[in-house]
């Protein structure tokens, strides 16, 4: 069946689409990945996206449960240049296209992605609509715009936990202050001894402080942190109280609760091969990126941050930390998933500053 995607510029690009879902619309973004294709439709972080995928071959190793970065499909779409016809693995439970149909994720394919990318890179991200005729083009632009729009309010609410959840049995014990977290940071935590208690985004510090943490951490999720006060409120009451790390969106929210300001980027950081220089010991790490926003470096200024960690592709601060408070935060996902990762060790360094 012939698809098409709109963005709300009035730009289109045909292709074919490879299940029933005729419609969707979302914040079109790309990512450079070009393995964990699973994690990335299951990141709450995309939440709401139409995600163009710039590899151009997806679906060779099919679909299961054990790669899910969280408990369902996040993405609105997902827009590809090529879908795999014959995917073998095995570990394979599904296909890529009966996951995302079972989802009623809408799947175009035969896309001129390399393209699509580069109208977003001089454009900027943008709404968009994939639909399967183009018979009202200008309703179909504001559909779009629409779409986007919906996404600058607060997101955390869809995709953070609704119950207190406790993982681990370990002898540190750290609260997870779930923004729209992925599994494999759970994960991660607990093998390395910890026992995590992973609370709804909206736990105030009152009630955190009473499950006596060793540290906490800060989540990454979706959308804009300017839209959630009250995250940003509840990590302003915890500063200095205990020991602090931010990922993602958390890394944000914690910027701002100690008085920095955000902006936003044209086209985001998105995908597992964005190079980070840690300013400390000139090292450059390989990492795994998903966000729209970034730390205004002009309003650093007086908050007692410094900068520690900078992208190599575009300048932008990618790490922090307090001068006297023990307040650390990451840009990327520490725990590489997905993709090839070298920079784990950031949370075992967090961990042993849990005392203080």
């Amino acid at each position: 069946m012939n698809g098409y995607l709109v963005l709300e510029s009035g730009r289109y690009f045909r292709g074919k689409l490879l299940n029933d879902c005729r419609m969707a619309g979302g914040e079109v973004v790309f990512s450079t990945a070009m393995i964990s294709y699973q994690d990335i439709i299951t990141d709450p972080s995309y939440y709401g996206q139409i995600v163009v995928m710039t590899y151009p071959l997806v679906g060779n190793v099919g679909f299961n449960e054990k790669s899910f970065a969280s408990r369902a499909a996040m993405v609105k779409g997902l827009v590809l240049r090529e879908a795999t016809d014959f995917p073998s693995h095995y570990e394979m439970e599904t296909d890529l296209i009966s996951f995302l149909n079972k989802s009623e994720i809408p799947v175009l394919t035969g896309v001129d992605t390399r393209a699509l990318t580069r109208v977003i890179r001089h454009e900027g991200s943008m709404g968009g609509l994939i639909i399967d005729n183009l018979d009202d083009k200008e309703w179909m632009m504001e559909k779009a715009r629409l779409a986007a729009e919906e996404l600058q309010g607060d997101l955390v609410r869809f995709v953070s936990r609704k119950n207190i959840m406790k993982f681990g049995n370990g002898t540190k014990k750290i609260v997870l202050l779930d923004l729209g977290t992925k599994k494999g940071v759970i994960d991660s935590l607990v093998r390395r001894d910890c026992e995590v208690i992973a609370v709804p985004a909206n736990t105030g510090a009152r009630e955190i402080l009473r499950l006596h943490p060793d540290g906490i951490l800060v989540s990454d999720g979706p959308g804009d942190p300017g839209a959630i006060g009250y995250a940003i409120d509840t990590c302003r009451e915890l500063l200095g109280k205990v020991a602090l790390l931010g990922v993602g969106l958390g890394h944000q929210i914690l910027a701002l609760a100690m008085g920095a300001s955000i902006l936003r980027l044209p086209y985001g950081h998105r995908g597992s091969n964005h190079p980070v220089k840690n300013l400390e010991n000139n090292r450059v790490y390989i990492t795994t990126q998903n966000h729209g926003f970034s730390l205004e470096e002009s309003s650093l200024s007086g908050t007692g941050i410094e900068v520690t960690m900078r992208s190599l592709n575009d300048g932008s601060i990618e790490g922090i930390r307090h001068r006297e408070m023990p307040v650390f935060s990451l840009q990327f996902d520490p725990e590489g998933y997905p993709g090839y990762s070298e920079t784990g060790f950031f949370y075992d360094d967090f961990i042993t500053r849990t005392s203080i």
